[in-house]
């Protein structure tokens, strides 16, 4: 079995001990292949909460992401970024996956958040993404994206978009390698931020772009001049949507 959804289905039927049942399953996908959106951690949520809830929801979100990550195995890596926040909603902070160890980080609920996503009609490859990036770094780049990365814990718990917006554009260590392989990006992420986004940087290994944003009509807005420049600057057909945070995660619906 080498689908996502299926080996996630397969994982969380074991959890249930469930051995005596078939299962069969359709799949609406609704996120492009390559992109950097996490479609494959998307499928394996939508698998595995879809099985959960056949069998009377007796399993945990922490249970079910266990059987993400059987499936994440499969065709990515044994790396929980992606189907954590997928299964929990919000943010996640992945402290470890061997013993699995997940910590959420809360945005305020009286804040709101938007991601703007713009991806262009360009099929970014995981193993070609990751062949880019450098095998050693210097302390200067190592100490900058590990502030960074703090930065954006707190602004997360600060309910800080700005924060959040500039420690998401200032990787030093990844974007740079791979932003120039995809047709247009840094140019659209310098339109995202003179039309008032926050931030701009690669969705995961690309090629979606995601800018932050507090505001869904700013976000259209956003979207449009990010759209403008891939089609100008990458000659790139592209499509945009203005996403809110979701704070609960994948559900049955």
């Amino acid at each position: 079995m080498k689908n996502c959804a299926g080996i996630a289905a397969k994982a969380t039927m074991e959890l249930l001990g469930v051995r005596s049942v078939g299962l069969s399953l359709v799949l609406h996908k609704g996120l492009p292949l390559g992109s950097g959106l996490g479609s494959s951690a998307a499928s394996a949520a939508a698998a595995a909460v879809a099985v959960n809830g056949l069998f009377g929801n007796k399993l945990t979100k922490s249970d079910l992401v266990l059987a993400g990550l059987e499936s994440e195995a499969a065709v990515s890596g044994y790396h929980a970024e992606n189907v954590a926040p997928s299964l929990m909603g919000g943010f996640v902070l992945v402290w470890s996956c061997s013993p699995l160890d997940l910590i959420p980080l809360p945005f305020p609920s009286e804040k709101e958040l938007f991601f703007v996503l713009v991806t262009p009609a360009f099929e970014a490859l995981t193993k070609e993404m990751r062949a880019v990036l450098p095998k050693s770094i210097t302390m200067k780049d190592h100490i900058q994206n590990c502030s960074q990365a703090a930065a954006l814990v707190a602004s997360i718990l600060q309910g800080d978009p700005c924060l959040l917006g500039a420690a998401l554009s200032s990787d030093s260590i990844v974007e740079p390698k791979r932003g120039p392989l995809i047709p247009g990006m840094m140019a659209v992420k310098a339109a995202a931020l003179e039309t008032g986004a926050f931030g701009c940087t690669i969705s995961g290994a690309g090629s979606t772009a995601v800018a932050i944003t507090d505001n869904a009509e700013k976000g259209k807005a956003i979207a449009v001049a990010m759209v403008d420049m891939f089609q100008k600057k990458g000659q790139l057909e592209d499509t945009a949507s203005v996403q809110k945070l979701d704070r609960i995660g994948a559900r049955v619906v």
